[in-house]
C-alpha cells in the first residue's frame, strides 16, 4: 500500500529510480514541489490520478493517464508519444509543441467535449 500513501512528485520520482512504474489512484494535487519539468518517468502509470502539475519539457513515453484528472496541467514541449490518455479529464491543459505521435486521448474530456478514436487535443 506504499503507493496509496504518496503525496508528493518526489516521492514518486524517488520510487521510479528504484524500478517502480504504478502510480494510480493518488492525489497529487497539492503539492508545492509539483514543477517536473525536464524530468523523466517514462512508462509510468498515473492512471485514476488527480493530478496537477507542470510537464514542460518532460519525456513522458509511453505513461498512462487513463481516467486521471489532469487538469491544469502544462505538457508544453513534452515527449507524449505513445502516451495514455483515454478517459481522462484535461481542461486547462496545454500541449503546444508537445511530441504526440501514437498518443492516445479516445474518451478523454478537453474542453467540454469527448475526444473521439484517434482523435487529439488542440495545441
Amino acid at each position: 500500500m506504499e503507493g496509496k500513501q504518496t503525496k508528493t512528485f518526489a516521492e514518486i520520482l524517488a520510487r521510479y529510480k528504484r524500478g517502480e512504474r504504478d502510480f494510480t489512484d493518488l492525489e497529487l494535487e497539492n503539492d508545492p514541489d509539483a514543477d517536473l519539468s525536464g524530468v523523466c518517468p517514462d512508462g509510468a502509470d498515473l492512471s485514476r490520478s488527480y493530478i496537477v502539475a507542470s510537464f514542460h519539457s518532460a519525456s513522458l513515453r509511453g505513461i498512462r493517464f487513463v481516467g486521471a484528472n489532469v487538469k491544469t496541467c502544462d505538457f508544453r514541449c513534452a515527449d507524449l508519444r505513445d502516451a495514455d490518455f483515454s478517459g481522462a479529464a484535461l481542461c486547462a491543459t496545454r500541449f503546444t509543441g508537445a511530441r504526440m505521435e501514437g498518443a492516445r486521448f479516445t474518451g478523454a474530456y478537453y474542453h467540454n467535449r469527448e475526444l473521439r478514436d484517434g482523435e487529439q487535443p488542440d495545441w
